[in-house]
């Protein structure tokens, strides 16, 4: 059965990060009461975090907690009617060696502990899980289904599918609808600083090189974080009893083609050093989102282009309202 937004309370974990920041303005903006949980970790400038809050903050019906998922007492929090797990330590690369451990607490037993909170809140509504496409690993076809055997490469990839299965283990057992969402390269306003399009923008911004890892053939299949978004909320308008879903765009780019666009529409020269392919990094992705559009009327809105163009539009007007232009 489809839920309505208005009057529901939600709670959106990640509050404060790249999506988690869109989709609390979507959902408040549908009338519902926010509970945001962020713990503003250090993974890149807890300021530029606390930026991304500054359209909700000042909602009569929105809360804020900064707090870790992995130590807040969740009894301290209002009982919510749905979930959206956003939180999640970021990063292929960053993953590696020491920082693993990290990347368990975070990925992993925090999604453990939420879980337990949500079985002694009682019934939740509706579960929904930002996973990933890192969790399919370099697969021998395209484009990526959900029927795939899953292969990560990178830890990373390895703590998204454990919290995955995670949420379908306690789903079947509270008897909750939940949804795994694999996102696809997301791009847009407030993107991390740490990721390509952001990086490549930057550079062109300020007149300096950017570091390509890979040869340049390497494609992905870039999601507009509006389409994200509304792949979330979808999951609320479904009748369906949940499952896993590709949320991608649809359009494999490669990135010699993602900066020549970028140079196009920052009308900027960007100079490229190319280095030595990332490990964990995978060579191609695609999404097959044919279950998302027939289960949830997923179907992706914007084009390369006209993201890029609002990218760039944004980012242009954050560095002048900081005066750093």
């Amino acid at each position: 059965m489809a839920l309505e937004f208005s009057g529901k309370r939600i709670l959106v974990t990640g509050v404060a990060g790249f999506i988690g920041s869109h989709l609390a303005r979507a959902l408040l903006d549908r009338g519902s009461e926010v509970i945001g949980v962020d713990a503003l970790t250090d993974y890149y400038d807890p300021a530029r975090k606390r930026r991304n809050l500054e359209s909700v903050l000042g909602e009569k019906t929105f809360r804020f907690f900064e707090e870790d998922l992995n130590r807040v007492e969740f009894s301290r929090l209002p009982v919510p009617d749905i979930v959206f797990h956003e939180a999640a330590q970021a990063g292929i690369r960053a993953s590696w060696g020491g920082s693993f451990q990290r990347y368990v607490e975070d990925n992993i037993l925090a999604t453990q502990r939420l879980l337990e909170a949500v079985g002694r809140w009682g019934r939740i509504e509706r579960f929904v899980f930002a996973s990933s496409s890192s969790v399919y690993g370099d697969q021998n076809r395209l484009p990526l289904s959900e029927d795939m055997v899953p292969n990560p490469i990178s830890p990373y990839g390895v703590t998204k599918l454990a919290a995955e299965r995670l949420v379908f283990s306690y789903a079947r057992r509270l008897e909750m609808p939940a949804f795994a969402l694999r996102y696809f390269t997301v791009y847009g306003p407030r993107q991390r600083p740490d990721m390509a399009i952001e990086r490549f923008f930057e550079a062109a911004l300020r007149g300096e090189a950017v570091e390509l890892y890979g040869d340049g053939s390497q494609s992905r299949d870039f999601t507009f974080v509006d389409d994200v978004v509304e792949a979330n909320l979808l999951c609320l308008e479904s009748g369906g009893p949940g499952g896993v879903y590709n949320i991608g765009g649809g359009v494999v780019t490669t990135m010699t083609d993602l900066i020549k666009e970028i140079r196009r529409v920052s009308e900027r020269k960007i100079e490229v050093r190319k280095r030595e392919t990332a490990p964990g990094d995978v060579r191609h992705t695609l999404a097959d989102t044919s279950r998302a559009r027939e289960d949830l009327g997923f179907a992706p809105k914007t084009t390369l282009k006209e993201g890029l163009r609002r990218q760039w539009d944004w980012i242009r007007e954050d560095v002048a309202e900081r005066g750093l232009l």
